[in-house]
């Protein structure tokens, strides 16, 4: 069952061609070479930026979704997480890091247009928060698709708590022109994007280091829990040594979701994976139960979540990355994976970036870029349960205790200390910048590499230190008042920028056609939410052909 499941290793990792062996270096070379700079230029991104609106006073924004930004449900660029009071931002997909923030900064422009005094919280680790059943949970309208997903979001609620849910973060897309492939030693493009997610997942603990931005968190935010933080202040907790609250025990990491031990060697076993946690009853979940009884109009009223399973959908699955196909009208992503293969790849381990006015700098996407390059070109020998499981030892590790000096991570069984592992990595990674900057010009590539070395040898100089010593040095040791006054401030900066008037128009017929879609789905539904839940849910739709 094991080799089923993890893949054959009979074959040694560093074969690349029958009766030859191909050290990993060289294969990383030959894989370098074989990008063309017309295919580093064409390196295809996009960015989801999720942010929790909150009053001048920094209190949560508890009023239902503007509708001026259009329906949640049907924008293609606007809609809600998890609560009403969380934004999620949606750029399209570019060749051009400038042209992508281009598009996030018009998106955050024209949305401050439409929220009357709010602030989009710049923070990762929500504000002051109220007590659990004030957090309002996102609705998407009377269509079968729209109950669908505000009872996914009910049953998260049960599952995780709604304070859990308001943790906000910055997902990056990317993928590579369809003209890279094959590579040489990746056959097809599932084959090359499950590569470098196997090596994304060794080496994410290096972003949570570096990027990780929320060591501290409101007192509200773990009222009634358990947990090992400390107080910093009145209202504040935090860890000395924490870069990504968000990335630890407190954040995205499930004790129900620890049971899965996905496998990422290739698409049959990750699918194999999930198809199980999308099926198989789950004794907690069972006793939650999915409809409570009771008479409402309304049947979203009547449900406590969509499934008894240990996932509801895909998109509950917590992982740092996942890999991803655009799905069709009503299909599910695992389906879409399983029938086309995958299409592109979502990082899900960054932090926002509180100094930062759209969430995240140039710079970080393209050290983003030639990190993900570093885990596409080099060796990706095939994963195994017990490296699995220091994965997540690893990045447990560094959200709670990056910056402690001399930190010991578990790789090949043996320890070894964050900083001589990551000046491997990034040694690594130099090559890479060079050819992206040979193929845009400057040296851009190059100076992102250079200041994840610099921030390696200073820990002083992370935005985890820079938040914790600013908190200290300017707000007395308060989260909220920290993240309040850069969320404040980001405000003032885009709204003293001009919205161009061809953005600002298409934002405002984007909205208008969106509310219009939104109540043709109304209308023409016919069928009976129970009966649609179950056919969504159906084992059918999970499966290819």
């Amino acid at each position: 069952m094991i080799a089923a499941l993890f893949g054959d290793r009979r074959e040694h990792p560093r074969t690349a061609v029958p009766g030859r062996l191909t050290s990993p270096m060289s294969k990383f070379q030959e894989r370098l070479r074989a990008l063309a700079p017309a295919a580093l230029k064409s390196i295809r991104r996009g960015i989801e930026k999720e942010g929790l609106r909150v009053r001048p006073d920094g209190a949560l924004d508890a009023t239902p979704h503007p509708a001026a930004l259009g329906s949640a449900l049907t924008h293609p660029h606007i809609t809600t997480d998890f609560s009403e009071s969380q934004l999620e931002l949606i750029t399209g997909v570019h060749a051009g890091v400038e042209a992508c923030l281009e598009e996030l900064k018009h998106i955050h422009q024209f949305v401050y247009r439409h929220v009357g005094e709010a602030a989009l919280w710049c923070a990762s680790m929500p504000c002051s928060l109220p007590d659990e059943n004030a957090i309002p949970i996102g609705r998407y309208g009377s269509s079968n698709s729209g109950r669908l997903k505000t009872i996914y979001r009910i049953g998260l609620a049960h599952r995780y708590g709604r304070h859990m849910q308001t943790i906000s973060g910055l997902h990056y897309n990317f993928s590579l022109p369809e003209s890279v492939w094959p590579l040489p030693g990746l056959r097809t493009p599932s084959d090359a994007y499950f590569a470098l997610i196997r090596n994304f997942r060794r080496h994410a603990w290096l972003l949570l280091y570096l990027f990780g931005a929320s060591p501290a968190a409101c007192a509200s935010f773990v009222q009634g829990r358990t947990h090992e933080l400390q107080d910093l202040s009145p209202g504040t907790l935090y860890l000395p040594y924490a870069t990504s609250l968000r990335m630890g025990r407190l954040g995205y990491l499930s004790e129900a979701q620890d049971s899965l031990a996905v496998s990422y060697n290739d698409l049959e076993s990750y699918t194999a994976s999930l198809y199980d946690a999308l099926t198989k009853p789950y004794a907690p979940y069972e006793r939650i139960g999915i409809r409570d009884g009771r008479e409402s109009e309304d049947p979203v009223d009547q449900y406590r979540q969509l499934a008894t399973s240990l996932l509801q959908l895909e998109n509950e699955f917590y992982s740092t990355i996942r890999p991803k196909r655009v799905t069709r009208p009503a299909e599910r992503p695992l389906h879409a994976l399983r029938e086309r293969g995958v299409e592109y790849v979502e990082v899900r381990a960054m932090d926002l970036d509180p100094y930062a006015p759209l969430g995240i700098a140039a710079d970080t996407i393209r050290f983003l870029d030639v990190f993900l390059l570093h885990c596409l070109l080099y060796d990706s020998p095939p994963d195994t349960p017990q490296e699995i499981d220091a994965i997540g030892r690893n990045n447990r590790r560094v959200a709670a205790h990056g910056r402690k000096p001399e930190l010991r991570l578990d790789r090949h069984a043996q320890g070894v200390t964050l900083p001589e592992w990551g000046r491997q990595v990034l040694a690594q990674c130099r090559p890479i910048a060079a050819a992206l900057d040979a193929a845009h010009g400057g040296s851009a590539h190059a100076g992102a590499v250079a200041a994840a070395i610099a921030a390696l040898e200073d820990p002083s100089s992370l935005p985890s230190a820079r938040v914790l010593a600013e908190m200290q040095r300017r707000f007395d040791g308060s989260h909220a008042r920290f993240a309040l006054a850069h969320s404040l401030e980001h405000r003032s900066t885009l709204e003293s920028e001009p919205l161009p008037a061809d953005a600002e128009e298409r934002l405002a017929r984007l909205a208008r056609e969106s509310l219009e879609k939104q109540r043709e789905m109304e209308a023409a539904d016919r069928t009976p939410f129970e009966v649609y839940r179950r056919q969504f849910l159906s084992y059918k739709s999970l499966k290819a052909g």
